[in-house]
């Protein structure tokens, strides 16, 4: 069986935790941010736990 490759991009996107979960960032925080509020663009700017149901799916792409 060979080993199996990292993905590059979810290595960049997705961090683990000490006890196995993953963190993420929010999305629509990379351009037309001059017409979001101050309170939206701070809440996206917030860092988030990756949902039970996609956590399978990124061990795959992350084989750690």
């Amino acid at each position: 069986m060979p080993k199996l490759k990292t993905r590059k991009a979810a290595l960049k996107r997705y961090k683990v935790t000490g006890n196995d979960n993953f963190l993420r960032r929010h999305a629509f925080k990379g351009h037309l941010l001059m017409k979001k509020s101050n309170k939206q663009k701070r809440k996206l700017s917030q860092v988030l736990c990756i949902k039970k149901s996609d956590i399978k799916a990124i061990r795959l792409m992350l084989p750690y």
